[in-house]
Parts: C-alpha cells; sequence; structure tokens
C-alpha cells in the first residue's frame, strides 16, 4: 500500500495523468473539427443511394431519419459525440450496415501487426547500419550506405509497391502477390497458420519499411557523428576506454534519445501511410477500410478511423516519452513538456 501512495505521488505519474487529459481535449477538438470539415464536402452517401432507381423516395427518407441526417450538422455531431462517451459507440457504417466500433476491432490487428512488425525491421536494420556509418565516416561502405539510404528516400511508396507486387508476379509463387492468407487457411495447423501469414506479410512489410528505413538510417548516423564529436567522449578516449565501448556505451545512448523521441510519430505515420500496401498488396487491415469509407463518404465510418489514428498518435507519443525515461533516467519527463 506504501509502494501504491508512493507511485501515485510520483510526479511522473502526474505528467502521465495530463498527459492523458490533454490527449482527450486533443480528441475532442479534433473530433469537432474534423465533422465540420468533412460536412463541408458535397454530397452524401444517400445522394449514391438517390440514383438508384429501385430505391424509393419514402426509402432515401427514412435512412435519413435512420442515420440522423435530417438534422443540422452540429446536432449529428452532439448525437454521436454523447454516445460515443456514454457507450463507445461510433455509430453505424452506412456501407457495411454494421457498428463502426466492430468493424474497427476487426481491421485493428492486422493493420497493427503490419505496422509494429514494420517498425522492428526498420530499427533492426537502419540502427546498425547507422552506427557503421557514423563509425566509418567518409569510406566506402559509409558513402555506400548513403547512397541506398538516398534511393531509399527518393521512391514513394506507391512506386516501391507496385516494384514489389512485380518482383512477386515474376517469382510467383515464391511470394504470395496478396491477401493475409492463402485459400486453404483453415485447413492449416497453427504453426502452419503462423508461417502462411508471416509469409504473406513479407511485401507490405518491405513496402512500409523501406523509406523508413533510409530515413532513420541517415539520422542515425548524424546523430552519433555529432555525439562522438562531444568532449567527454574524447575525455573517454584519452583515459584508455576500449573503443567499443566508447561508441555502444557512452555514445550510443546519447546518440539514441533524439530517434526514440520520434517513434511515437513515426508509428502513426506508418498507421497513416499502411492504405498504400494494404492497397496494392489487399491487405485487409484499417488503412483500406479507411479509404473505402471515405470514398463512400461513410460519415461515422471516417469519424471512428479518424478517432482511433489520433488517438494511436497520442499513446505513441506518450510511449515515447516513457520509453526515453526508461532509457535514460536523467530525463525528467516534465521537461518534456
Amino acid at each position: 500500500m506504501r509502494n501504491l501512495l508512493r507511485w501515485l505521488q510520483n510526479d511522473d505519474f502526474a505528467y502521465v495523468v495530463q498527459r492523458l487529459i490533454e490527449g482527450l481535449i486533443t480528441l475532442l477538438l479534433a473530433s469537432l473539427l474534423s465533422f465540420a470539415i468533412i460536412q463541408l464536402a458535397p454530397g452524401s452517401y444517400l445522394d449514391t443511394l438517390q440514383q438508384n432507381p429501385k430505391i424509393s423516395p419514402e426509402t432515401i427518407q427514412q435512412l435519413k431519419v435512420q442515420f440522423g441526417l435530417d438534422q443540422p450538422w452540429y446536432v449529428q455531431y452532439w448525437r454521436w459525440l454523447t454516445q460515443v462517451v456514454t457507450r463507445f459507440n461510433f455509430g453505424e457504417s452506412f456501407v457495411y450496415n454494421r457498428s463502426v466500433a466492430s468493424l474497427l476491432i476487426e481491421r485493428i490487428p492486422a493493420t497493427l501487426l503490419l505496422a509494429i512488425t514494420s517498425i522492428i525491421l526498420t530499427w533492426a536494420i537502419a540502427i546498425p547500419l547507422g552506427i557503421v556509418g557514423a563509425v566509418q565516416q567518409n569510406t566506402l561502405i559509409d558513402r555506400s550506405l548513403r547512397v541506398i539510404s538516398y534511393i531509399g528516400q527518393g521512391f514513394p511508396s506507391f512506386i516501391t509497391a507496385l516494384l514489389l507486387l512485380f518482383l512477386a508476379q515474376s517469382v510467383s509463387p515464391l511470394l504470395p502477390v496478396g491477401d493475409m492468407t492463402s485459400i486453404d487457411f483453415a485447413e492449416f495447423s497453427w504453426p502452419h497458420k503462423v508461417w502462411d501469414v508471416a509469409w504473406h506479410m513479407i511485401l507490405p512489410t518491405l513496402a512500409l519499411s523501406i523509406t523508413s528505413f533510409a530515413g532513420l538510417q541517415r539520422l542515425m548516423r548524424g546523430q552519433l557523428l555529432d555525439v562522438l564529436r562531444q568532449d567527454y567522449i574524447q575525455t573517454a578516449r584519452a583515459k584508455g576506454l576500449p573503443e567499443n565501448r566508447v561508441i555502444y556505451v557512452h555514445a550510443l545512448r546519447n546518440a539514441i534519445n533524439p530517434l526514440i523521441t520520434i517513434l511515437g510519430f513515426e508509428f502513426a505515420s506508418l498507421l497513416s501511410g499502411a492504405f498504400i500496401a494494404e492497397f496494392f498488396f489487399n491487405w485487409p487491415g484499417l488503412g483500406r477500410l479507411i479509404l473505402q469509407a471515405v470514398t463512400a463518404q461513410d460519415l461515422y465510418l471516417v469519424m471512428g478511423s479518424l478517432m482511433m489514428g489520433a488517438t494511436l498518435l497520442i499513446l505513441g507519443n506518450l510511449l515515447a516519452d516513457l520509453l526515453l525515461k526508461f532509457t535514460d533516467p536523467r530525463i525528467q519527463l516534465a521537461d518534456l513538456k
């Protein structure tokens, strides 16, 4: 009980609570702004239905009342916000005729799996190569790595996805062309199912990782070079410490802090950019769902998707701050405000 009270009085806990409160206020303002902007778009989902001669005007009017589209936009927003806060109900999708929450819960795991795998792959490759480039500055290895990073950053994500798709078609059936699972997935054993999903993840994960990897590698190289020029690094070398200890213990610990800071933004950008890989590789994730919702002007599905993305951005930034505190205890969370 004493440990719990001590933790409740901790400044770090107060910082987390403050960030969560600020995040809720941000979500409220973002939802209001998003709802207003969506209303500015010409037409609505029901305009498409009106073009169908099989659907009577009475049915259209009934749907307007059912979805609350017969009310002013601020009344629609207030009704939507009330049911979100009181019942965690984001409304019903016009297209799928299902609750938005069930659609998001169904699609989020596939997108999170893709995004988290991409982050792990990106960091596992970019950080070591960035360290090699800094340690081997201006050598042939460093120049080669810089050329690779320039090429990676120069390719837009959709071009990368197209090239990988052409590659998959050229070497088929060595690599899957699309989807998350094989046709006979239900008949597989559990180890075979895990392998099948991992096999289908190869190309969309690469499509997400290449651009992020190139930028992270350059950032790691630049940060480490800056730290290696600091006086305390020269002092550590003058004391006779092994070079590996100087680089991987003293320099790397300080050089990686800025990269941890951008981790939350990177996670959110991967989620928002996942729709490109999901579209090209037919991956059943949140990105494709959002794209279809925007195209069909599915109001409540668009709002639910936007709020989910904003929530993940806020939580990602908070997680990055906590991870920064974990890797460097000297940092005070209160100083990060």
